[in-house]
């Protein structure tokens, strides 16, 4: 998942001055991708990860510098050599990574509040920057379906990037270079977070609730039982619901884009939770159980392949916390595989 979401919580909830560290093109192999991003504070606290623990140290070095100057960089790891005097660091990784240095100011930091807002309403924003012959950042935009640009960019939006980001086409995010402009530009699609919404809340949906919302998931909890889906249980899930399936099931607007896991362990409220969902687009459906049970609760009807029954990787898992690692790790397989097929890759 995007540390892009824990970051821009981290710059609305804090005061502090920040640099924000971003991906924005690799040669060869790299721990992360393109569009990877990491905060640097200035009391050296740090959010996210940009590598294994080799380029950190040095992108925290700058940090004051680029704070006092207010000035943007983009820097360039060779982790090819085995020469430790390459960039000061023994890695061998076999790969080069360019990395944006942006020193988050009043007006940047409004900007990322403005993205959060958009992924918060489940908006996707494409993400564009050019540089300067000097590798600083010359502009940056952002923008969503409705083709509204904020950011500090220069003249409009090539509509070539408008009609890349309508069509699907943009795929994998970094470097392009565009017909309607005389340099390269940086591209990333920023996606709000997966949901994970979990029917069921017992006590083996709570570690599943925690693991995943640690992992960047939206996690919502769904329960008709007021005593268990209560918000000590369930502290990091972002929503709780209390009420029958008939009711919590309408109101949580499920679509394609949802990861469901139905866990409830009662048969009957399973058994309605089926029908009720059986009838909406999903893309995935988790069913605790075996899988002559979850035969059993479709009642005669073929099971579509969007079902996973027994949910979860079989890792032999035995508890709740096992469970809940075979489970997300599942989960997680499937959301890869999306945005791999949606990148092209």
């Amino acid at each position: 998942m995007e540390e892009i979401h824990r970051i821009l919580e981290a710059v609305e909830r804090s005061g502090r001055r920040s640099v924000l560290a971003t991906v924005v093109h690799v040669e060869g192999s790299a721990y992360r991708k393109e569009g990877a991003s990491m905060l640097f504070f200035e009391d050296g606290t740090q959010t996210g990860m940009l590598s294994a623990g080799c380029i950190e140290a040095d992108l925290a070095a700058r940090v004051p510098e680029m704070l006092e100057t207010g000035e943007s960089r983009v820097y360039a790891f060779d982790m090819q050599s085995f020469d430790p005097l390459s960039w000061g660091e023994t890695s061998g990784c076999g790969g080069i990574v360019h990395v944006a240095m942006e020193p988050v100011n009043d007006v940047f930091a409004g900007h990322l509040r403005t993205l959060k807002g958009y992924l918060d309403q489940a908006c996707e924003v494409v993400h564009i920057k050019t540089f300067n012959p000097d590798r600083s950042v010359s502009g940056y935009g952002f923008f969503a379906a409705d083709r509204q640009l904020f950011g500090e960019w220069k003249g409009a939006v090539p509509e070539e990037l408008f009609s890349m980001a309508s069509s699907g086409s943009i795929g994998k995010s970094g470097l392009k270079a565009l017909s309607s402009l005389d340099e390269e530009i940086f591209v990333h699609i920023y996606s709000p977070k997966p949901r994970l919404i979990i029917f069921g809340a017992g006590r083996d949906a709570r570690p599943l609730a925690s693991f995943a919302a640690a992992a960047g998931f939206s996690v919502t909890v769904a329960d008709w039982r007021p005593a268990l889906c209560d918000r000590s249980f369930f502290p990091d899930a972002e929503k709780l619901m209390v009420g029958f399936p008939e009711e919590t099931a309408d109101m949580l607007r499920i679509t394609s884009n949802d990861y469901v896991v139905v866990m409830t362990h009662q048969f009957g409220r399973d058994m309605e939770l089926i029908r009720i969902l059986s009838r909406l687009r999903l893309g995935y459906l988790g069913i605790l159980g075996p899988k002559r049970r979850t035969e059993l609760l479709f009642d005669g009807v073929p099971i579509p392949p969007y079902v996973r029954s027994p949910v979860g990787i079989p890792i032999g898992a035995e508890g709740p916390e096992e469970i809940a690692v075979s489970v997300l790790a599942e989960v997680i397989q499937v959301h890869n595989a999306k945005r791999k097929r949606r990148s092209g890759l």
